[in-house]
């Protein structure tokens, strides 16, 4: 299996991934959010303006991206880190994005343009990922390998 096959699969068995923002001065924080994959270059998820990552995000598009599971045995994770720029999806790309989005799970249906664009609550976001690379499980130090972008 290649470096890519296993961040392909790892981005496919996963519903969350942890979004590593930081404020102006630098101020990092960390978020799980429950994310669609464009193929691999795009990630989006939804969530609150005023949330502190959406904030953050506002000042500072440049985001740090893992996704794993937590639940394997000690010393068997597997990941993928990812380098993005993300912003708030525009008014003109809200209807293609959000069908992509909510196209992953049935329960992601009821997230279509209307929903994610005011009076209501929430917005949609999107990550472009700039780089990547996958952490291999084999049984030694930490591996990590660049993969090509799409993963």
């Amino acid at each position: 299996m290649t470096p890519e096959d296993i961040a392909r699969r790892i981005i496919d068995a996963n519903n969350y991934l942890t979004l590593a923002t930081a404020d102006r001065e630098g101020r990092p924080w960390a978020s799980p959010v429950c994310y669609t994959p464009d193929g691999g270059s795009d990630f989006y998820w939804v969530s609150r303006p005023d949330t502190r990552h959406s904030r953050n995000l506002a000042e500072r598009p440049e985001v740090g991206i893992v996704i794993f599971d937590s639940q394997v045995p000690l010393f068997g994770a597997e990941a993928v880190y990812l380098t993005a720029y993300a912003e708030q999806v525009a008014a003109s790309d809200l209807a293609r994005c959000a069908a992509i989005y909510s196209s992953r799970f049935p329960e992601l249906a009821s997230f279509g343009a209307a929903r994610l664009q005011a009076p209501e609550a929430l917005r949609l976001y999107r990550a472009h990922v700039l780089e990547a690379s996958v952490l291999i499980n084999d049984d030694g130090p930490d591996v990590r390998v660049p993969v090509t972008v799409p993963v």
